[in-house]
């Protein structure tokens, strides 16, 4: 039976929602820092279709955190990191936080900064920064947001092993990772832990194992996120196969009811070729035809003439 610190049975807690999500692989790793931490208010920068946000809010079920609140903020119009998208995508999240999390999720619509003011200082225990990921953005987000955590607060940055095109998340985390406890994780597109002030009793017991099992906890968490992204995999495919399946289902309803309008039609072309046959056969069976028999054999042979 494992005892390591750094993991417990809430690591092996399912996501109930599966979105389309840069974060999927994160959930195990989730649960077990809401457990340990056990914010009183969780504030999400960046929300896109909900995934991280319906995980905190799960937790916060789960664990029978009461009274805690976990607020997603975001324009839910997209960026150019994440793409740009229509209403239903906030639709889709506001459904969701209405049918499951009533009682603990809250969106806020609009720009983090416009937002701010409606957070004290000291007030948040986790915060959650996954904005637009250039350099200049996530460093504004987290010099605007830091004063807003509580003494024992705690800072999840995403995309940390982001290099590409102009993402710089993983240049500010170098930057605070030097001066403040922190841990990172470099699957699913990284994701950094930090404490920019006291370390918390719960978050103490990983940070402390990381000294000496630094590449065990990571990779205990790339094999337990895997097999969450591998689910959401598998839901795709099924979702793909459907698809395929409605698709063929809806072509055959259309070849059926093309096929039964021929029938139809063919039925109803014998029926025609029977009535004119019997016209004719009634026509060659009078008397009027047989009378003009001759006068018809002249016509033949004027005509080869």
């Amino acid at each position: 039976m494992r005892t390591d610190p750094w993991i417990t049975d809430v690591s092996y807690w399912r996501p109930p929602i599966l979105t389309v999500s840069a974060w999927t692989e994160h959930a195990p790793f989730a649960y077990w820092l809401m457990q340990a931490v056990r914010p009183g208010r969780v504030v999400e920068l960046g929300t896109h279709a909900g995934y991280s946000f319906f995980v905190f809010c799960e937790a916060v079920r789960r664990l029978g955190l009461d009274g805690t609140q976990v607020y997603a903020l975001d324009t839910w119009e997209g960026d150019v990191h994440a793409g740009f998208y229509g209403e239903e995508v906030f639709e889709s999240v506001e459904a969701t936080v209405r049918e499951r999390y009533s009682e603990t999720g809250r969106l806020v619509r609009g720009y983090f900064d416009d937002a701010r003011p409606q957070f004290e200082a000291g007030s948040v225990d986790l915060l959650h920064i996954d904005g637009r990921h250039r350099y200049e953005d996530v460093r504004h987000d987290y010099e605007t947001w830091v004063s807003t955590l509580s003494p024992t607060g705690v800072v999840v940055f995403h995309d940390i092993a982001e290099r590409r095109d102009d993402f710089g998340v993983w240049q500010f985390w170098d930057e605070l990772q030097q001066s403040h406890p922190s841990f990172a994780f470099e699957h699913g597109h990284g994701l950094g832990i930090l404490a920019p002030r006291e370390v918390p009793a719960g978050l103490r017991t990983l940070f402390d194992a990381a000294e000496e099992h630094g590449d065990r906890i990571r990779a205990d968490y790339a094999r337990l996120g895997g097999d969450v992204g591998r689910e959401w995999d598998r839901i795709v495919d099924l979702q793909e196969v459907s698809a395929q399946n409605a698709d063929l289902m809806a072509r055959v309803d259309d070849l059926s009811v093309r096929l039964a309008t021929a029938e139809q039609a063919a039925e109803s072309m014998t029926m025609e070729a029977a009535s004119l046959r019997a016209a004719i056969d009634e026509i060659r069976g009078s008397t009027s035809w047989k009378l003009t028999r001759p006068v018809r054999a002249v016509g033949g042979l004027l005509h080869r003439t």
